[in-house]
């Protein structure tokens, strides 16, 4: 090892004069100049001295100088301004493009874009049924007294008939206004009514493209069957509310206006119904008219604030389609009647309706029935009050064959019954 000098390792005569001649001791001097005493070489090794070389003489280097703290600052500052005035004139620019700019901006959200696939939804959802049958529904708005009574109703034929209930229209002059679920409206004029049934038909008067809603069969409905609502509860055009069927065959009678009784045996639903939506139609899964929404039962103290619990009802399809047949071909419809009156007073243990004068030559007398004879079944239906067997009575068509069950003091008949229209 090394320190950089260049080693020679001395021969043997080379040790033997260093040996037999002393070493001439210099003076004192650098321990460096004393090339002998250095520690760090070989004693034996011959070593020559030089004169340093004389160098020439070079400038000396310039001082550093202390940096200029106060002057740095001064130059960020001033950067640091420009900067924010920058930012502050785009800002302030972008602001004056937007205000003042005819060009809509376009704000890019940060969620996401919507999917780009079409929601497919199944031909018999109830948003298929709601496309279905909305161009069907109109608003119906009646002049009545100084104000104006609101109801739906829906189209049944090309030439623009359309059936609503009997008290939407009732009180009012015979003309009425269609408001359309598209928005546009037309007059149409009162063909007729039927205050028992609460029945009415109205006829849209000139041209307007209609849309006739697809009738079905009520008499095919079973309980627990969906259905759709669709009409202008408070007075909120093109409302679709769903349910069920929770009951069938339901005797409602409510009071007329005009002193008469309404009675029909309604579907009953759970699908939300307030005021408005009488006369709109009740829709069974297919789209097609099971029924037309009428009645709401309610805890309130009044009918004007009656709103829905969740008790509905509606006239069966087959029985507003008679009706409304026989007001469009001859302006009234006619009763279906069992030819024999009855008593509102009896309360039989067993329950049954007590008929009271039974008209000769009428349909019951027909049957073999008489006065005094109680019936406790209608067509498979059990009855217990006057309503019940008036309301089974008139959903029948004049000329159905019903079969009734009727007690004769302890015994019990079985009978069929070919009921009839009334003669007035």
């Amino acid at each position: 090892m090394t320190d950089g000098w260049v080693y020679r390792r001395p021969d043997d005569e080379d040790r033997a004069a260093a040996r037999s001649t002393p070493p001439a001791v210099a003076p004192a001097s650098h321990w460096w100049s004393d090339a002998l005493n250095d520690p760090w070489r070989d004693p034996h090794s011959p070593a020559t001295l030089t004169p340093p070389v004389e160098r020439t003489h070079e400038p000396s280097p310039e001082p550093l100088a202390e940096p200029d703290h106060t002057r740095r600052r001064t130059l960020w500052t001033v950067a640091g301004a420009a900067v924010l005035a920058g930012l502050l004139a785009g800002v302030l620019g972008g602001a004056m493009g937007v205000r003042f700019s005819d060009d809509p901006v376009t704000v890019r959200s940060v969620l996401g874009a919507p999917g780009s696939s079409p929601v497919q939804r199944a031909p018999d959802s109830l948003a298929a049924v709601a496309r279905m049958v909305l161009p069907s529904v109109v608003t119906v708005r009646v002049p009545v007294d100084g104000s104006v009574s609101l109801g739906s109703g829906f189209v049944v034929t090309s030439s623009g008939y359309v059936v609503t209930n009997d008290h939407v229209v009732s009180g009012g002059s015979g003309v009425a206004t269609v408001i359309f679920d598209d928005g546009s409206t037309s007059p149409a004029k009162l063909v007729g009514s039927d205050p028992e049934s609460d029945v009415a038909v109205l006829q849209i008067q000139g041209k307007h493209q209609v849309t006739p809603a697809v009738l079905g069969d009520s008499d095919t409905v079973a309980v627990g069957d969906a259905v759709v609502a669709v009409g202008s509860p408070l007075a909120l055009r093109g409302t679709v509310t769903a349910g069920i069927v929770s009951a069938l065959d339901r005797p409602i009678a409510t009071a007329a206006d005009n002193g008469t009784t309404r009675y029909y045996a309604a579907i009953q639903t759970d699908a939300a119904v307030n005021h408005g939506n009488s006369g709109g139609p009740l829709v069974d899964a297919a789209g097609q008219v099971v029924g037309i929404n009428a009645v709401i039962k309610s805890m309130a103290g009044s009918e004007d604030s009656a709103g829905n619990i969740g008790l509905a009802f509606a006239i069966p399809i087959n029985h507003a389609r008679r009706v409304a047949d026989e007001i469009i071909a001859e302006g009234r419809a006619h009763r279906t009647v069992i030819g024999a009156e009855l008593e509102d007073s009896f309360r039989g243990p067993a329950g049954g309706v007590k008929l009271g004068q039974v008209v000769s030559l009428g349909p019951a007398a027909e049957a073999g029935m008489r006065t005094g004879d109680v019936v406790v079944a209608y067509g498979g239906h059990v009855v217990s009050e006057p309503t019940d067997l008036i309301a089974l009575v008139r959903k029948a068509a004049p000329g159905d064959v019903v079969k009734v069950t009727y007690k004769r003091g302890s015994t019990r008949h079985d009978t069929s019954v070919t009921l009839v229209a009334d003669a007035d």
